[in-house]
């Protein structure tokens, strides 16, 4: 693990950041970025002001107008956040090629061979903060680890605006007072489980066998099994390529029964053939997915293997998605997870020649 050096970048409140930069009046009052309430709209980020009020990211924007009611709502601008984003990765480049974006606003960079600062993974994520700061006017807070995980985790830890360095030899103390809510892939529910294992952190995580966590969590225990001692293999991908093509929409009204959700699905299907037939001829249609979101905010996925993508299997999933709440919904989306053909060459490539290698 040494020998890895990674950087994990994450913009601090990024849309919102842009808009206060861009609009100096905004400075200190409470900002997010959003759709309107009467449009069912839902918050995409806010500043640390409107943070202080109890409002985030994915809450609508009319419960966030209640917790904030001087809150100012600004619809987004992608097109200038990605003008910034370009421009943050223009940074990046000049100390890596290996950079794996996350997201318009975050990314993981492999140094490990760079020979930027000497070597020096801190001084270049000192050095790209900085460079942010002065040619972009944003921050931009980092962590630096030997793996993905712990990137990750530390570039949270000083936010805002913050960096954290984790040194090989802080990583076994630093894990085992991790909460294991904060290891990767462990979301809502997952926690819960551990939880009510009396499993609470990386610490008690350790106690537990390989064989017990198996059991319960069936190949994801192996996951967590490494994640306690602080071991990520994964590496920072800078050619990624799809997994999914997806189409989703947000209704003004929610659709009040299975009927009206039904209803939906031909409008949607026709918009995500449109997405679809622009993919080149290196994806193949794998399995189709339904998502549905319901009044309460809740939400599921269906998804199946085998399944032709067709109007009757999306129908079949959907019509299992929605009973399994039985609530009104606000969103349904539709979409196909997808195989990689060239992913499939490489492999078949690889198993006929690595005899000879």
């Amino acid at each position: 693990m040494s020998a890895r050096k990674i950087i994990h970048i994450d913009a601090d409140c990024f849309y919102a950041a842009v808009e206060v930069r861009d609009d100096p009046r905004l400075a200190g009052q409470p900002v997010a970025v959003g759709g309107k309430a009467d449009r069912r709209g839902v918050i995409a980020t806010c500043n640390y002001e409107a943070r202080s009020w109890g409002v985030h990211s994915a809450m609508s924007t009319a419960q966030a107008q209640k917790l904030c009611p001087d809150l100012i709502i600004i619809p987004p601008r992608f097109d200038v956040y990605k003008q910034a984003s370009a421009k943050m990765h223009e940074i990046y480049a000049a100390y890596t090629d290996c950079i794996e974006p996350l997201s318009l606003d975050e990314a993981y960079l492999d140094v490990s061979a760079s020979k930027c600062c000497k070597g020096s993974a801190t001084l270049m994520a000192q050095e790209i903060r900085q460079r942010i700061w002065q040619e972009l006017n944003l921050t931009v807070s980092a962590g630096v680890a030997p793996n993905k995980f712990l990137a990750k985790i530390a570039s949270d830890w000083r936010k805002p605006n913050g960096l954290f360095v984790l040194t090989p030899d802080q990583i076994n103390d630093f894990v085992l007072a991790l909460p294991v809510k904060k290891l990767h892939g462990v979301g809502k529910v997952t926690a819960g489980k551990l939880e009510r294992l009396g499993i609470k952190s990386c610490a008690d995580l350790r106690e537990q066998s390989l064989l017990f966590l198996v059991r319960h969590f069936g190949s994801f225990g192996e996951r967590l099994h490494q994640l306690s001692l602080g071991i990520d293999n994964r590496p920072v991908e800078s050619n990624s390529r799809r997994q999914t093509v997806s189409v989703e929409h947000t209704y003004d009204k929610d659709l009040p029964d299975l009927e009206s959700c039904l209803a939906q699905l031909p409008l949607l299907l026709s918009e995500l053939n449109k997405r679809y037939t622009r993919l080149d001829r290196s994806y193949r249609a794998e399995k189709p997915v339904v998502k549905v979101k319901f009044s309460d905010f809740t939400q599921t996925t269906m998804e199946q293997a085998g399944a032709s993508i067709t109007l009757a299997s999306y129908t079949t999933l959907l019509t299992q998605a929605y009973q399994r709440a039985n609530k009104p919904v606000r969103l349904l989306g539709v979409g196909v997870r997808l195989q990689d053909l060239l992913l499939n060459k490489q492999l078949d490539l690889f198993e006929d020649n690595k005899g000879g290698i």
